[in-house]
């Protein structure tokens, strides 16, 4: 990373990380923890708000949930109907928890006096520059300056997996709020109605436990891969036989074999409706040096479309909301790489941004909720790992001519003009 960048480490919390989302523009949710055995390390969810100062980007910690003895290895998160909606899978089961979002006075919340919905008061960690200015916002009478808070209410659960050693991988909910997919060790999709968890149909195609699912962003189809090397496109319609619209196998450029690792849809931003599959894949055979693949598939006949080889094997996969760029995370060496969703193109490289193999990326959305974060680039990628920390790294707009070269070209310009229109006469 280059020295003259003000990225990095945002937060750091006291248990490992394996998910995050963002809740609106400005807040992000991450959860994780140490599981159920004895050793003090907790289990839950943080909430963080960003923003940015001027000169860099800021975290600052709005709550806290445990969740007891369960750790949570994956969640999702859905804003309909003025509702947000959290399911997080813990072990076997899913459990399903709502998001209220409300507007406190923000001096309240510098004092630290509200309460989190776990019962534990909370004081929220302020930035050296929040400090400074305390006093003079509170003792402002005209000041009626809100800011958003977090309460987080467990409600039902359901199993959602069967295995003999049950343990749910993955969960996704859908863009309209109307289903949510689950997919664990026992190699079955669920598929279920959302908010009830009522289960609507199993898709089995799979012969090995599942490690992604993802949504199209119109909803009608669910892409899932599995430890089998097959990554299969589903209809998300209601039918009595349900049977793979398209199954991939990885292509890589040697002969090796590759299996899937992560999966998402991105959208075209040129063409209404339309979208593209996003994959990464690693090499089974573990010996030499491992070399990771991102690959962009074609929706409706499965025909690959662009591969770009990376230099180590791969942990990680988003695409921001608007289609434009897709993220990679890697195994190893822990660090993050931002492409141009189109071609494939690397525009960013951060190497070795965590001390070990990157569990989870998501970029600031720029389509939603609440009003976006000011910043002087063209994208902000964050970065989750089980080393307890949260990153950011962003993408400066690339570079454009100077103010003051752009003026001497116009004066070069006109200067050749006037002493051409001399010669001639004119």
């Amino acid at each position: 990373m280059s020295p003259n960048r003000c990225d990095g480490l945002l937060a750091k919390v006291d248990f490992p990380l394996y998910t995050l989302q963002t809740l609106t523009n400005r807040h992000v949710l991450v959860a994780g923890g140490g599981g159920p055995s004895n050793t003090g390390v907790a289990n839950g969810f943080e909430i963080f708000e960003l923003s940015h100062n001027g000169s860099r980007f800021v975290a600052e910690e709005v709550m806290r949930h445990e969740t007891g003895p369960n750790v949570v290895m994956t969640c999702s998160v859905r804003n309909m109907q003025n509702r947000t909606y959290l399911t997080a899978g813990q072990e076997s089961h899913c459990q399903l928890y709502k998001v209220n979002i409300r507007m406190v006075d923000a001096a309240e919340m510098r004092r630290g006096s509200f309460r989190a919905e776990n019962g534990l008061v909370r004081r929220r960690r302020r930035t050296v520059s929040e400090n400074d200015n305390i006093s003079k916002k509170d003792n402002n009478s005209n000041t009626t300056e809100k800011r958003i808070s977090f309460e987080i209410r467990p409600c039902d659960s359901v199993q959602t997996d069967f295995g003999n050693d049950p343990l749910q991988r993955i969960v996704v909910i859908s863009n309209n709020g109307k289903l949510m997919a689950t997919g664990g060790f026992d190699t079955k999709v669920r598929v279920w109605s959302f908010p009830k968890m009522e289960l609507l149909y199993v898709l089995e195609k799979h012969t090995k436990e599942l490690d992604d699912l993802d949504f199209s962003p119109c909803d009608s189809k669910l892409i899932s891969i599995g430890k089998d090397g097959l990554a299969c496109v589903w209809s998300t319609a209601p039918a009595r036989n349900h049977s793979p619209l398209l199954t991939l196998t990885c292509q890589p450029p040697s002969g090796s074999k590759y299996l899937f690792k992560r999966c998402r849809f991105g959208l075209i931003e040129e063409e209404k409706g339309a979208y593209r599959i996003f994959t990464i894949a690693n090499p089974l055979a573990r010996s030499g040096k491992a070399q990771g693949l991102l690959q962009m598939w074609e929706p409706k006949d499965g025909a690959l479309r662009r591969s770009v080889v990376v230099g180590e094997s791969l942990s990680a996969l988003a695409v921001r909301d608007d289609g434009r760029f897709v993220g990679v995370g890697t195994m190893f060496s822990g660090s993050v790489d931002i492409y141009i969703a189109f071609s494939l193109q690397r525009v960013l490289r951060v190497r070795n941004a965590h001390m070990m193999f990157v569990t989870g990326l998501v970029f600031l959305p720029v389509r939603g909720y609440g009003p976006a974060i000011t910043s002087r680039s063209e994208a902000a990628l964050l970065s989750i790992s089980v080393d307890n920390r949260l990153c950011v790294h962003s993408l400066p707009y690339r570079s454009t001519v100077p103010v003051w070269v752009a003026i001497l070209l116009i004066i070069f310009v006109l200067f050749c003009t006037f002493t051409l229109c001399s010669y001639m006469g004119i």
